[in-house]
């Protein structure tokens, strides 16, 4: 889209006739200006004028009017495009276990389903943040880094499948990872804080680290986590208890709060949708999305054709 950035330079369109008409003409026993620039082109229309002298008018004023235009700068924007903007910083670790694959949340759909609808919402509208993805079974696994390409962070959620990072749950080993990333972050002079949200469905039985020994490292280096535990509700019933009985709720409230975080139960997708609704309060967007619109000057190419004519005008008025 063709744009001008100083429109108001067309007011100087009238200068010249202006000059002319308001400033008296000089005369052998006068000071007065003459500018014969102005005069040339005041006098463009003036029937008498050979035809000599109205070429090299026309000439003048075309030039004129290049140069007018040159200093409206003309610009062409290209459409806007997003630019990163510096907010809160997030790593999601997604628990990927066997268990993951269970269908005992609402609408007999699977917790890994439900993590991908429910998640995947949450993160479309981190604007202005940069996200992560780690997805963790037997081991923890970056899936994206912390970036402000939410759609591409929302896309390898979905992707995600149950099983991928083995079959068993290491939450110690997956804290140890976003611990890595943090690290890795402020080595690169990027500062500041960053929170971990992790989401398992059972307890802390594969992987070299302890769960609350990595917490304690998280809270020392000042990564907040907060943790979530999905599945149904434990009940006890007539043919035995059902729900999920291999969470560790006790190991996730201690993760929570040695690192300054909260505990949250989601048994549905609605429970889970208000976990989320909790975080973002607890941990608003810290910015807006911004855009910039890509721009090319054009004010080079009237100012290049307004040479180009003054050449001829000036040989014309030479030959004069």
């Amino acid at each position: 889209m063709l744009h001008f950035d100083w429109p108001w330079m067309l007011l100087l369109l009238p200068l010249p006739w202006l000059v002319v008409r308001f400033l008296p003409r000089a005369n052998a026993q006068s000071g007065a200006l003459f500018l014969p620039f102005a005069a040339s082109l005041s006098t463009a229309w003036v029937p008498s004028l050979s035809r000599h002298a109205r070429m090299r008018s026309l000439l003048f004023m075309m030039v004129w009017l290049l140069l007018v235009a040159a200093a409206t700068r003309p610009q062409w924007l290209d459409d806007p495009l997003p630019v990163p903007t510096t907010g809160r910083r997030l790593m999601l670790a997604v628990d990927v276990s066997g268990s993951m694959a269970t269908q005992d949340m609402a609408g007999n759909e699977s917790r890994l389903n439900v993590v991908q609808q429910v998640a995947g919402d949450f993160i479309k509208h981190r604007q202005g943040d940069q996200v992560g993805l780690i997805l963790f079974g037997t081991q923890p696994y970056l899936q994206a880094p912390l970036t402000t390409d939410l759609d591409t962070v929302g896309q390898f959620l979905r992707e995600s499948m149950v099983g991928v990072a083995g079959p068993q749950t290491a939450i110690g080993d997956a804290i140890g990872l976003a611990l890595k990333r943090l690290e890795s972050e402020r080595s690169a002079g990027r500062k500041g804080e960053m929170v971990l949200i992790l989401l398992t469905d059972g307890g802390n039985n594969a992987g070299m680290m302890d769960p609350i020994a990595a917490a304690k490292m998280a809270a020392s280096a000042g990564l907040r986590i907060y943790t979530i535990g999905v599945g149904a509700a434990a009940q006890q019933g007539f043919f035995g208890t059902s729900g999920n009985t291999d969470l560790d709720e006790d190991t996730l409230k201690s993760i929570a709060r040695i690192t300054g975080g909260e505990y949250f139960r989601a048994t549905d997708a609605a429970a889970l949708q208000k976990v989320y609704e909790r975080i973002d309060k607890l941990e608003p967007s810290a910015a807006r999305e911004q855009w910039y619109r890509p721009h090319r000057e054009w004010f080079q190419w009237p100012l290049g054709l307004a040479l180009l004519f003054s050449i001829p005008a000036a040989f014309m008025r030479g030959r004069k």
